[in-house]
């Protein structure tokens, strides 16, 4: 196998649990050339993984939206002649681009009456499956054993000294405690209320004199504001401010990273960074923090519905309102001492 191809999944987070897959990929064929497929939202965390060596950008909604892009697509993984192909993505589409790309060997999950595509069918894993182990579990059905389970994202230097900056123009110094908050989600189900991360800040600075950065897209530029417009302490707003790479290597610095279960608790915990991560809707058990630091799970049984829980349409959070600014608190501590 000297010629491997990664079809991955759509979601920053999910892509991070797939990364051990790439280094015991890396352990069984150590000659072998990996290219990752990938949707452009992913294509930065990508270029992180270890093991990774080439990305292929599937332009899903662009270039490769119609008949005649599929077919350009088809023809440049031809050209790549592939040896093999694992499907992380769980998309028929995908599994038919390849299968017409004449890759020989495809290995993916038996689902979506794709089966036909397949040359090795995998059966999905039975009962509560953390989201990394269902990823991992294409390959080791194939034979590869996967000696370590953590996930880990690679930091350049070069993010590292814009993080230095950032800290040296705001006056955090090295010995600071510094909380680091993500106040958003891709759903609004995930989003702590935005009146707890205010009493949180005041508390956390006045009480323990710690240092407090907000992160975050530039979607989450107005909620923030609303946030620090509600204390009275001062605030680090990098919200918008940064790259994906930037991002790592603010986080990197920082002492503790606060955040619901989304993309930025799964980078800092990738990164060795110490987390809290506030779970309602979803379940610490598929989704929760795989890294290498300290890793903190606040999560209350409202005895709602089960989970992961995608009823969108729902009015009252009542899974995230039960989080109280005490329960988050206490592991601070828990992280601190």
């Amino acid at each position: 196998m000297k010629n491997i191809l990664v079809v991955n999944v759509n979601w920053l987070g999910d892509v991070i649990f797939s990364s051990p897959a790439f280094k015991a990929l890396k352990e069984k064929y150590p000659d072998s050339r990996i290219t990752c497929l990938g949707v452009p939202r992913v294509v930065e965390v990508l270029s992180h993984i270890e093991g990774v060596d080439d990305i292929f950008c599937y332009e899903e909604k662009g270039c490769h939206a119609s008949p005649l892009g599929k077919l350009k697509l088809i023809g440049q993984l031809r050209k790549k002649r592939f040896d093999i192909v694992f499907l992380f993505h769980g998309s028929l589409t995908r599994s038919l681009l390849v299968f017409m790309a004449g890759i020989s060997i495809r290995v993916g999950y038996n689902t979506k009456k794709r089966g036909v595509f397949l040359t090795h069918k995998v059966e999905p894993l039975s009962g509560i499956v953390h989201r990394s182990d269902f990823y991992l579990n294409v390959i080791e059905s194939f034979g590869v054993a996967v000696s370590d389970r953590e996930y880990h994202l690679m930091v350049s230097g070069e993010d590292v000294k814009f993080s230095e900056k950032i800290f040296h123009d705001n006056k955090i110094e090295d010995n600071d405690f510094v909380i680091i908050l993500n106040t958003g989600g891709n759903w609004d189900l995930k989003q702590w209320p935005e009146k707890k991360f205010s009493l949180l800040i005041n508390k956390i600075v006045k009480e323990s004199q710690a240092k407090v950065v907000i992160v975050g897209a530039l979607k989450d530029a107005e909620r923030v504001k609303r946030i620090i417009a509600d204390t009275g302490v001062d605030v680090v707003n990098c919200v918008g401010q940064t790259s994906f790479s930037q991002l790592m290597g603010i986080m990197q610095k920082a002492s503790v990273v606060i955040s619901a279960d989304s993309g930025p608790l799964h980078v800092a915990s990738s990164i060795g960074t110490n987390t809290i991560g506030l779970f309602g809707p979803t379940s610490p058990k598929i989704t929760g923090q795989r890294g290498l630091a300290r890793n903190q799970i606040v999560f209350n049984d409202v005895g709602c519905n089960k989970k992961p829980c995608y009823n969108l349409a729902c009015q009252d959070n009542v899974c995230m309102k039960s989080i109280t600014v005490r329960d988050v608190i206490e592991k601070i501590r828990e992280i601190r001492n």
